[in-house]
């Protein structure tokens, strides 16, 4: 199997994770703190994958320099996305609660909330493709990752366009859309950095890193407390365990 195709595999099911969640949480009304529990642990998960798995990788290929300037670029681009969108009505997109505006509430709100999505889910799926082409071998730990991290997004931002009033047909159209952008982000971040040097190699998983690390910050961690608050420490610190013992089995 080529890496190209491997990569576009893995990146598929990464973000097949999204619709799972979707589906849940479109159909089934799951109490609000259970949802924000899920996405304190996805966020632990992330935040160990973000340190052990893409940071750590980027130091010992390029340096402090590439992983460290990588990394501040990764969180500029995507804290500017985030910022336009969020002035467009998608500042509330991975919100379980009635936070999210509908189109009549907000015009152009939708297009926004299908952009925030995007733009959250390109780097987790990218970098899987970038660790494929540097390695030679999947890193079943980072797949591990998004794909844990990727059931609670799908999940609390389902239900809160459930309650936004967004048709079905809307909903599962986006993640749908997003998971096919993830395959595509994958294959890329395969093909493009295949065979770039070190320095390279480094400094864009660091890009993805701090995009990724900025995304559990202004998304995820703010609706696992919204209803989790006591509790969140905690299930955050197992999600973060869990993902560093797959990083050293």
């Amino acid at each position: 199997m080529s890496p190209v195709f491997e990569s576009g595999l893995w990146g598929f099911v990464a973000g097949a994770a999204l619709l799972v969640g979707a589906a849940v949480g479109y159909t089934v009304r799951v109490p609000r703190r259970v949802v924000a529990a899920v996405m304190a642990f996805g966020a632990g998960v992330l935040l160990s994958a973000v340190s052990f798995e893409l940071v750590g990788e980027a130091y010992d290929q390029g340096g402090l320099v590439p992983a460290a300037v990588g990394t501040v670029c990764g969180a500029l681009a995507y804290t500017g996305g985030n910022v336009w969108l969020a002035r467009r009505g998608a500042r509330h997109r991975k919100r379980s609660g009635g936070q999210q505006p509908s189109e009549r509430e907000h015009e152009g709100s939708g297009l926004a909330l299908a952009l925030g999505a995007l733009l959250d889910g390109v780097p987790e799926s990218a970098v899987i493709g970038v660790g494929l082409a540097d390695g030679g071998a999947v890193s079943l730990v980072t797949v591990a990752a998004v794909f844990i991290s990727n059931v609670p997004e799908g999940l609390s931002s389902s239900a809160g366009m459930r309650r936004a009033g967004r048709r079905p047909g809307y909903v599962f159209g986006v993640w749908g859309a997003i998971a096919a952008a993830g395959t595509v982000a994958a294959v890329l971040g395969c093909a493009v950095v295949g065979g770039a040097p070190d320095a390279v190699v480094a400094a864009v998983t660091a890009v993805a890193a701090g995009a990724i690390l900025a995304m559990v910050a202004d998304t995820m961690i703010p609706e696992a407390f919204e209803d989790a608050q006591l509790a969140i420490g905690l299930i955050t610190v197992c999600g973060f365990l869990v993902s560093f013992t797959l990083s050293h089995l």
